[in-house]
C-alpha cells in the first residue's frame, strides 16, 4: 500500500509550494490532480513582495523577476483617455528587497515549481483524482482514481486539500463555505495588441460600473485583458466569445488587437470555509478562501497557506514539535482569510457600483484623488504595504509573544538595509534562529551554541533603528521568517520557556 507524509491533493500554485517546501525539508509528498496537464492559461499575474521574500528560501525569487515583468506604473482612463498616473517603480522602497509589482502569469509560475520540485525526485500524478478519504488513528487512508479508471488504495499521516474552490476534501470534511457569488461574468483574454495602453504599464477603464483592465506581460506587446460584464451577455457566459466584449477595450483603452492567443470565462465567489482543520486534514489556498480577483491577493494568499503549514507539518513529522503545533495553522490563516475577503469585496464593489453616484466618485473624484494621496509617502506606504502583503502578522495569537522596538511577536521581520548590507541573508534557511541587534549576553550565546539555535548578531547601525528594530533586546524568528518573540531582555530561558510551552523540542539541524 502507498504511503506518504504528507498526501496533496491539487497541483496549482498552492499544492505545489506545501509539495516544493516539505521536499526541501525532507518530508516524502504525493501530489496527485485529475486534470491531464498543467494549465496553459492562467487569471493570477501578480506575485506580491512578500511571497517573494519567502521565495528566497527556496532560491525561486531571482528567477521569478527575471523572467516576469515589473509593472512602472498604474494608468487610470475616463472617457478614452489616461486622467491619472501612480508611479509603482519603487513604491515600496525602503520595505523590502522587491519594492515593486511583479508581474509573472500562473501557467509560467506553476511550470517553474514543478520543475523545481522534480528535482526533488517528485512528479505530480496527473490524471489522478480523489474519491473519499477516512481518518484512522494514526493517519489518513484514501481511495484514489487512477489514470487507468482502477482505484488505489493509499495510506499518509497527513492530507491537505489544495484542490480548488470545488475542493472534494472539503466537501468530506462537511466545511460550510458561506458567502456569496459575484453577480458579473469575468472574462480574461491574452492577447497580442498595440495602441497606449501597451506601453509595459497597468491601464485600468473606470468609465462603466464593468471593469476593464489591461495587465502587461514580459513580451513586448503581449498583454492580458481582465474585465467582467453583468447585462444580459452575462446570462450566456458560456457562450460568450471575445468579439461580445472587445469593443470597450477598443473604444476606451484605443487597444488595437492584432492577435487573441486564448480567451476564457468565469464566475467569481467570495467564501471563506468555516473551518481550515479538521483532524489530520487541511484546506488551503481556493478550498479555504475566495475572493475578487481586486488587489492581486488570491495566488498569493494561497501561498501563504502553504508556507505557514509547511514548516508546522515538518516539524511535527519530523519529531520537532507536537501535534498540538498544528493547531496555529487555521488560527493564524482563518483570520487572514476572513479580513482580506472583506476587504477586497468592499473594493470590487466599490469599482463596480452602479448608478449616477457611483459613476461621478469613479469618473471624476477618483481620477482627482489618487494622484493626491499618492503624491504623499505615507499613503504610498500604506497602499503598498496593504497589496503587498508585507503587514500579514499573527499578533496576539498563540505562537506570538512579546514586544520590543516597534517590533511585536507574529510581525514579518522589518527589512532593514543600507551601504553594509541586509539582516534577511540568514532568513534564506527556513530554520529557527535568533537576531540581536547590536549586545547581546554570554548566555545567549553559549545557550545557543549548546542548543544548536542559530544566533545572528548585528552590530549597531542607524538602518537598524529606521526598521523599527530594537537594540539589544532579541528576535526569535519561526521557519516562515516571522517574530516568535520579541523581547528587549538577553535571557536564553525565555526562549527555553516558549519552546516547552509549544511543545516545540530543542534540536535544529
Amino acid at each position: 500500500m502507498n504511503r506518504s507524509d504528507v498526501l496533496i491533493i491539487g497541483a496549482g500554485p498552492t499544492g505545489l509550494v506545501l509539495a516544493l517546501w516539505l521536499s526541501k525539508l525532507g518530508i516524502h509528498v504525493r501530489i496527485i490532480d485529475k486534470t491531464l496537464a498543467p494549465g496553459t492559461t492562467s487569471r493570477a499575474l501578480a506575485v506580491q513582495a512578500r511571497t517573494l521574500e519567502l521565495y528566497r528560501q527556496l532560491d525561486l525569487a531571482d528567477a521569478i523577476v527575471q523572467n516576469g515583468h515589473r509593472v512602472a506604473a498604474a494608468n487610470f482612463w475616463v472617457k478614452g483617455e489616461a486622467v491619472a498616473r501612480l508611479p509603482l517603480t519603487r513604491i515600496g522602497e525602503g520595505l523590502t528587497p522587491y519594492a515593486f509589482l511583479e508581474i509573472f502569469p500562473q501557467d509560467e509560475h506553476e511550470a517553474l515549481l514543478i520543475e523545481r520540485l522534480e528535482t526533488f525526485g517528485i512528479r505530480v500524478e496527473r490524471n489522478t483524482e480523489l474519491e473519499s478519504f477516512t481518518e484512522t488513528g494514526d493517519g489518513i487512508t484514501a481511495q484514489l482514481r487512477l489514470p487507468d479508471g482502477q482505484e488505489e488504495t493509499c495510506q499518509a499521516c497527513y492530507i491537505a486539500g489544495c484542490d480548488g474552490a470545488r475542493s472534494i476534501v472539503r466537501k468530506t470534511l462537511d466545511s460550510g463555505f458561506p458567502g456569496g457569488t459575484y453577480q458579473q461574468i469575468f472574462y480574461v483574454a491574452d492577447v497580442q495588441a498595440s495602441g497606449p495602453a501597451f506601453n509595459g504599464e497597468l491601464h485600468v477603464d473606470l468609465d462603466e460600473a464593468d471593469f476593464l483592465a489591461v495587465f502587461p506581460l514580459a513580451s513586448e506587446g503581449h498583454a492580458r485583458l481582465i474585465g467582467t460584464v453583468r447585462d444580459e451577455r452575462a446570462e450566456h457566459a458560456e457562450t460568450l466569445k471575445f468579439e461580445d466584449v472587445s469593443s470597450r477595450a477598443i473604444e476606451h483603452l484605443k487597444v488595437k488587437i492584432e492577435q487573441v492567443n486564448w480567451f476564457s470565462t468565469y464566475r467569481v465567489h467570495h467564501r471563506v470555509a468555516e473551518f481550515f482543520r479538521s483532524g489530520r486534514a487541511f484546506l488551503l489556498g481556493d478550498a479555504a478562501h475566495v475572493h475578487s480577483p481586486a488587489g492581486g491577493q488570491g495566488m498569493n494568499t494561497g501561498i501563504g497557506d502553504a508556507i505557514n503549514l509547511a514548516w508546522k507539518l515538518a516539524a511535527v513529522l519530523s519529531g520537532g514539535a507536537t501535534a498540538k503545533l498544528l493547531d496555529s495553522y487555521e488560527t493564524e490563516r482563518i483570520a487572514f482569510a476572513r479580513r482580506l475577503v472583506s476587504t477586497t469585496d468592499r473594493v470590487f464593489s466599490f469599482v463596480t457600483a452602479e448608478g449616477k453616484v457611483a459613476d461621478l466618485l469613479r469618473t471624476r473624484l477618483a481620477p482627482f484623488l489618487i494622484p493626491k494621496l499618492t503624491s504623499f509617502g505615507a499613503s504610498r506606504e500604506f497602499l503598498f504595504r496593504t497589496i503587498s502583503q508585507i503587514t500579514v502578522n499573527y499578533r496576539g495569537m498563540p505562537l506570538s509573544e512579546g514586544v520590543t522596538g516597534h517590533v511585536h511577536g507574529g510581525d514579518r521581520l522589518p527589512w532593514a538595509h543600507d551601504g553594509e548590507g541586509d539582516n534577511y541573508e540568514s532568513l534564506k534557511n527556513p530554520t529557527w534562529q535568533v537576531h540581536v541587534y547590536g549586545d547581546t549576553s554570554d548566555e545567549m550565546i553559549a545557550w545557543c551554541i549548546e542548543h544548536h539555535l542559530p544566533l545572528h548578531v548585528f552590530d549597531w547601525r542607524p538602518a537598524f533603528d529606521a526598521a523599527g528594530l530594537a537594540r539589544n533586546g532579541f528576535y526569535l524568528l519561526r521557519p516562515d521568517t516571522y517574530v516568535a518573540i520579541a523581547d528587549n531582555s538577553a535571557d536564553p530561558k525565555v526562549i527555553e520557556r516558549y519552546f516547552r510551552d509549544h511543545g516545540i523540542r530543542l534540536f535544529f539541524g
